[in-house]
C-alpha cells in the first residue's frame, strides 16, 4: 500500500545511500553550478582546483548538502548536449568526493542517465526540477537507486517555461500540479521525497512574491520543503541592481521561507544562510 500523498507528518531524516541525515533544523544546500552560463558569475566553476576550493569553502560554513549542476536552468539557457553534462557533473562529484569522502552531493539535473551516473559515482541525491515531466524514465530510476528525491513544480523547457506562467489561482494550480507528480513518483517506489514550489520557472517575479507569501501551504503535504530564491530575479529586478548584489535582497527572503516552514535552503552563500537559521532558531524559542 502506497503511503498517503496528505499527511501531518514531516519526516525529519533522510536516507542518503545508507545514511540517514537529520532535518529536524533546517539545513542548507550550497550551489555549485559546472556551467559556463549560470545567472550568478560568482558561482560558474569548471576546473577540478575552483570546485575543490568552492567545495571546501561552503562545507567548512556548514552545508550539509551540494548541490551539483552541469545544466544551466535559468530562462532561456541554452541546451547542452547530454554528455557534456555527464562530463561536468561527474568532473565535480569525482573531484569533490576525492578531497571530501564524506560530503553529501545533490545531481541537479532532470535526466535520468546523468543522475544514474552521478549517483554511481557516489552522488547522494537527485534534484530534478522538472519533477519528472522532461524523462519518463527518472522516477523509475529514482526509485531503483533509493536515493532522495526533490520534486520541483515547473511548466515546459527552461527555453520556453517563461511563456507558460498563466495561473488562475497560483497556489492553488502549482499545489495540483505537484500532486499529480508526487503521486506518480509514489506509486514508481520513491520513498523520500523533498519538495520545491519552483520559484522562477513557469513563473514571473511578482508571482514569484505570491508564492512565497502564500509557501505555508505546501505543508499539506507533509513533505519537506527545499526553498530556492538565492540571487533569482524576482531580487535583483525588483531592487534595480545587479545578481552580484543581491545577497541581502536573498537573505531576506531566506528569512520568510524559514517562517513559512523550508526544510532546506539552496543558495549561493552558506555562512549567511547557516547564520539565518541559527538566529530563526533562537527567535523560535520563545
Amino acid at each position: 500500500m502506497q503511503e498517503p500523498v496528505f499527511s501531518s507528518f514531516v519526516p525529519t531524516t533522510l536516507n542518503c545511500r545508507g545514511r540517514l541525515v537529520s532535518i529536524q533544523t533546517p539545513v542548507v544546500m550550497g550551489i555549485i553550478n559546472i556551467t559556463p552560463d549560470s545567472f550568478h558569475a560568482g558561482n560558474r566553476f569548471g576546473d577540478p582546483e575552483g570546485i575543490r576550493q568552492r567545495a571546501e569553502k561552503m562545507l567548512s560554513e556548514g552545508a550539509t548538502f551540494l548541490d551539483i549542476g552541469g545544466y544551466s536552468t535559468r530562462p532561456g539557457a541554452d541546451d547542452v548536449p547530454e554528455e557534456e553534462e555527464i562530463r561536468r557533473v561527474l568532473l565535480a562529484v569525482e573531484t569533490i568526493l576525492k578531497h571530501f569522502p564524506d560530503a553529501l552531493l545533490s545531481i541537479d539535473t532532470f535526466r535520468s542517465n546523468v543522475a544514474r551516473r552521478a549517483i554511481e559515482a557516489g552522488a547522494s541525491l537527485i534534484n530534478d526540477v522538472s519533477g519528472g515531466l522532461l524523462d519518463e524514465a527518472m522516477f523509475q530510476t529514482a526509485a531503483e537507486l533509493q536515493v532522495p528525491y526533490v520534486l520541483m513544480h515547473m511548466r515546459g523547457t527552461p527555453q520556453n517555461m517563461a511563456s507558460l506562467n498563466q495561473y488562475e489561482n497560483l497556489v492553488t494550480e502549482v499545489i495540483d500540479e505537484l500532486l499529480v507528480r508526487v503521486t506518480l513518483a509514489r506509486e514508481a517506489g520513491i520513498k523520500d521525497i523533498i519538495l520545491d514550489p519552483g520559484f522562477g520557472f513557469a513563473k514571473n517575479a511578482d508571482q514569484n512574491y505570491e508564492l512565497l507569501a502564500q509557501a505555508e501551504a505546501f505543508g499539506v503535504f507533509g513533505l519537506p520543503l527545499l526553498i530556492g530564491l538565492s540571487r533569482k530575479s524576482m531580487v535583483w529586478k525588483k531592487l534595480g541592481i545587479p545578481p552580484s548584489e543581491a545577497l541581502n535582497g536573498t537573505t531576506v527572503l531566506n528569512t520568510i521561507a524559514l517562517q513559512k516552514g523550508a526544510t532546506i535552503l539552496r543558495v549561493h552563500d552558506v555562512r549567511e544562510a547557516m547564520e539565518t537559521i541559527q538566529i530563526m532558531q533562537w527567535l523560535n524559542r520563545y
